[in-house]
């Protein structure tokens, strides 16, 4: 009986002292990495605590992958572990793994559309991306996709990544909708965004954006052909760069998108326009100017009247023409 009992304290003695050296090394920093960058896993969904602990073991996370796993029982935060992809720092001790995994904090990863893009270019920057999955599926219609750069998990889908831009394309547009500015010559907030894509592709200057706006829209207002250049080169090429001049033959031919032939708005946008420009379109300042011209700075000359038109295009060509000129030679 005696030896029984002193067996029993043994292996107490055993017992207290695993779960010392376990507690202990619950938090104690784990293997450094050998640049100090981040270890990078990627847990499937459904993976049990014990197929975890062996994976960061294998990327060298974890020296005990049993002591960990026994943790992770004790403590109750096995069914806890989330899936996902996970950066797991240098010297990151188990408690800290189990923190990231619990808490989900899986990688986010980038992916940008830039405003001005059409929903073809957006499309292929989708299908390329290594990290999403799935088919990209249809092209999307165009202006029906918000241009912003979105943050998302390893796992999440082309099509659903599509999905994601049009639906804060039509969030966006249904607030600014509800507060835009009475009177504007459109009648839905798809004209609107329409106008907005124009707007988009006449100026690269942010700032520049609701003057342009003003103009298209006083331009609607008395019936005056937009006239927008951007909207030629969208017939013949769906919006990727000309690489020359229009032609006289382009600016006459009756396209569905060509604004100097056509009353009002396009049939489409001709891009997917940014926050900015839908913002210019729905908000637009008061201004009289119906003109603006390139000022060689890379914005834009306005007027209101004809003849300040014509001085701001006289003044641009004698730009132009001195940029062409050779420089002369100095006398001495």
């Amino acid at each position: 009986m005696k030896r029984l009992f002193a067996i029993l304290i043994l292996l107490g003695l055993i017992a207290a002292g695993v779960f010392g050296w376990a507690n202990a090394a619950w938090e104690q920093p784990g293997p450094a990495t050998p640049d100090g960058k981040p270890r990078i896993i990627l847990i499937p969904p459904g993976t049990r605590a014990h197929a975890a602990a062996n994976m960061l073991h294998d990327i060298g996370a974890l020296n005990h992958p049993l002591i960990f796993e026994f943790d992770l029982r004790w403590r109750r935060l096995a069914p806890k572990l989330k899936a996902g992809e996970y950066a797991i720092p240098s010297k990151a001790s188990m408690a800290d793994i189990a923190a990231i995994m619990i808490e989900g904090r899986s990688i986010e990863h980038r992916l940008t559309a830039a405003e001005g893009l059409t929903s073809d270019m957006i499309h292929k920057i989708v299908a390329a991306d290594p990290v999403l999955t799935g088919d990209a599926g249809p092209v999307p219609g165009e202006g029906t996709l918000l241009p912003e750069t979105y943050l998302f998990t390893r796992g999440e889908t082309r099509a659903g990544m599509l999905a994601r831009m049009a639906r804060a394309m039509d969030s966006f547009v249904a607030q600014k909708w509800a507060a835009r500015t009475p009177g504007l010559p459109f009648k839905t907030p798809q004209e609107a965004v329409t106008l907005a894509s124009i707007v988009e592709k006449e100026t690269a200057l942010p700032e520049e954006r609701p003057h342009i706006a003003s103009v298209f829209v006083n331009r609607l207002r008395i019936g005056m052909p937009l006239q927008s250049d951007p909207t030629i080169i969208y017939d013949i090429t769906r919006g990727y760069p000309l690489g020359r001049g229009i032609r006289q033959s382009e600016l006459d031919a009756a396209t569905p998108h060509n604004t100097y032939r056509i009353a009002g708005l396009p049939p489409t946008p001709i891009a997917n326009p940014g926050k900015e420009a839908i913002a210019a379109v729905m908000n637009p300042p008061d201004t009289r100017d119906i003109y603006f011209v390139a000022n060689g700075g890379g914005g834009h000359s306005f007027a209101a009247t004809i003849a300040d038109h014509q001085r701001n295009v006289a003044a641009w060509r004698a730009q132009e023409r001195r940029a062409a000129s050779p420089p002369r030679a100095q006398s001495r």
